[in-house]
C-alpha cells in the first residue's frame, strides 16, 4: 500500500504543467503553497543569466528536481546527430548552472530507420555525453514514452528497454526517469520498477493521468483521478522499492493552460493529496 500523503514536500511540479506563467510565477506560486520541488522546463530559462536563475531558486526554498528536457539524439546524418550531442552537453552545464543534478531525456526517434537502429543511435548519444554530465555531477535520467510516440518522439517505449538500456551503458550517471502516463499498460510493470531500483537507476518519478477520451495525444492529459491510471498502485510501488524522491506532476493540457493557473494549482493539490 502507499503512503498517505499528508503535506506538499514530495511534491513538485513541472514549469510546463503551469506553462502560462514565467519560472519566477512558478517559483512564487509553489512557494507560497508550500510544494517542495520544482522541475525546469529549458523555456523559461531561455536568455536569462544562469547564476542569477540559480540565485531566484535558492531564494525560494524549493528545490530544483530537475531541468527538461535533453535527448533526441537520432538523426539522418552525421551532423545531425552531433548537433545532438553538443545540445545535451549544453543542457548538462545549464542544469548544473542552475542548481540541479538531473536531466530527463526524451531519447527520439527517426523515421526512416529500425527500432534497432534508432536505439543504437540513442545509446551511442547517451554515451558520447556521459564524461560530460559526470564531469558535472548531473545525472540522466532515460525517460520511456508510450508506444504512440515511437516515430519521432522516442524509440524507448517500455520501463523494460530503459532499464535495458541503463543497465548496458552502466554509468551511475545513466538512469531511468518513469512516468505513469508513459508505462502504465505495461505487463510487468511492478517487476520492471523493482529491477530498475535494484539496478539504482531509479532516478525520479513522475504522475498525471489517461483520459480514455483524448483529444490531442500529447496535449491532453488528465489529472489524478481523471482517468484509467492507478497512480497510488504505482507510487507504491515505487516507494517499496525506497524510492524517497519527488512526486512530479508534469500535464501537457490545453485545457488546463486556458484556464486560470491560480485555480488549477490549487485543483492539483487537491487531487495530489486525494487521487495520488
Amino acid at each position: 500500500m502507499p503512503k498517505e500523503i499528508k503535506d506538499l514536500s514530495k511534491l513538485c511540479i513541472h514549469t510546463m504543467t503551469n506553462k502560462p506563467w514565467s519560472l519566477d510565477e512558478c517559483l512564487k506560486n509553489y512557494s507560497a503553497k508550500g510544494i517542495g520541488g520544482i522541475s525546469v522546463w529549458r523555456n523559461v530559462i531561455e536568455n536569462q543569466n544562469l547564476n542569477d536563475v540559480n540565485r531566484r531558486v535558492l531564494d525560494s526554498g524549493i528545490t530544483p528536481v530537475s531541468l527538461v528536457r535533453g535527448g533526441f539524439f537520432t538523426g539522418k546524418s552525421e551532423a545531425d546527430k552531433q548537433k545532438a550531442i553538443d545540445e545535451n552537453k549544453q543542457c548538462i552545464d545549464e542544469a548544473a548552472a542552475i542548481g540541479t543534478d538531473l536531466v530527463v531525456l526524451v531519447c527520439g526517434s527517426t523515421p526512416g530507420f529500425t527500432i534497432d537502429e534508432n536505439i543504437k543511435m540513442i545509446e551511442d548519444g547517451i554515451q558520447s555525453v556521459t564524461e560530460h554530465a559526470q564531469k558535472n555531477n548531473v545525472r540522466l535520467g532515460i525517460e520511456p514514452l508510450h508506444p504512440m510516440y515511437a516515430d519521432i518522439r522516442s524509440a524507448v517505449s517500455s520501463l523494460r528497454a530503459a532499464n535495458n538500456m541503463a543497465e548496458r551503458i552502466n554509468s551511475d550517471y545513466v538512469g531511468v526517469t518513469l512516468d505513469v502516463f508513459h508505462v502504465w499498460w505495461e505487463e510487468q510493470l511492478q517487476q520492471e520498477i523493482q529491477r530498475c531500483a535494484n539496478l539504482g537507476k531509479l532516478f525520479s518519478f513522475h504522475i498525471c493521468d489517461w483520459k480514455t477520451d483524448m483529444e490531442d495525444m500529447l496535449q491532453d492529459r488528465g489529472l489524478m483521478g481523471e482517468g484509467i491510471i492507478n497512480v497510488p498502485q504505482i507510487r507504491g510501488w515505487v516507494e517499496e522499492t525506497g524510492f524517497n524522491g519527488f512526486n512530479e506532476i508534469e500535464i501537457f493540457s490545453k485545457k488546463y493552460w486556458a484556464m486560470d493557473q491560480h485555480e488549477f494549482l490549487d485543483k492539483m493539490i487537491d487531487t495530489y493529496l486525494q487521487k495520488s
